[in-house]
C-alpha cells in the first residue's frame, strides 16, 4: 500500500463499484426455480457485506454500477445499505456523473472498484481507482491500488479497511468488537 493510496483514501466520501468480478467472483450461476425457469444467482462474500455496513455507519456512501441486471444484486445492495444501485448500464460515465451530482461530491471524494475494461473510464474520473486482484492486467495498470484479494473473496472488505484506516475509524471499529 502506497502513501499516495492512503492519502487518496483519506478523502473518500463515496465508494462505488462494479458487481461481477468485484462483489462476486464473476461467475454467473443459473439454477431452475420452482417452475423450472432458469434464474441467475450469485455468491457474495459475507465479510464484504459487514464492511459495507461499517461504511454507512461512518457516513461514507456506497453504490454500484453494473452492466447486468440481477435480482440477486438488488437484494445484496439492500442488505449492504447501498445508497446508489444502477443495473443494466454498460455506459457508466453518465451514471457516475448523475451519482456525483446527487451526492454533491468532487472526484477526489469518490473511489471506484473495477475489474474489467468498461471500468477503466470510471477509474479515470475518480480520486481513488481500485482494481481487484482478478482484474484484467490493463485495468490493474490504471489503478491507484490493486487489492490482494480477488473479487467475491474479500476485495471489497480490503478496500473498506483501507478507507476506514486512512480516515482514522478502524480503531473504533475494532473497539466495538472488543478487539
Amino acid at each position: 500500500m502506497t502513501n499516495e493510496a492512503i492519502q487518496r483514501a483519506a478523502k473518500i466520501r463515496l465508494l462505488l463499484m462494479d458487481v461481477d468480478g468485484v462483489l462476486t467472483d464473476g461467475r454467473l450461476i443459473n439454477v431452475p426455480d420452482a417452475s423450472g425457469n432458469m434464474v441467475e444467482t450469485k455468491g457474495f462474500d459475507s465479510q464484504d457485506g459487514i464492511g459495507l455496513q461499517w461504511m454507512s455507519w461512518k457516513g461514507i456512501a456506497t453504490g454500484l454500477i453494473s452492466g447486468r441486471v440481477s435480482p440477486a444484486t438488488a437484494e445484496r445492495a439492500k442488505q449492504c445499505k447501498f445508497r446508489y444501485v444502477y443495473q443494466g448500464h454498460i455506459e457508466k460515465i453518465p451514471i457516475l456523473e448523475e451519482i456525483m451530482a446527487d451526492a454533491g461530491l468532487a472526484k477526489e471524494q469518490v473511489a471506484y472498484i473495477g475489474d474489467d475494461l468498461p471500468d477503466v473510464v470510471v477509474m479515470h474520473r475518480v480520486g481513488l481507482a481500485i482494481a481487484t486482484a482478478n482484474a484484467r492486467p490493463e485495468v490493474k495498470a490504471q489503478a491507484h491500488y490493486v487489492t490482494a484479494a480477488p473479487g467475491g473473496s474479500g476485495a471489497v472488505r480490503e478496500v473498506v479497511e483501507l478507507i476506514l484506516k486512512a480516515q482514522g475509524y478502524w480503531e473504533e471499529i475494532l473497539r466495538k468488537y472488543e478487539v
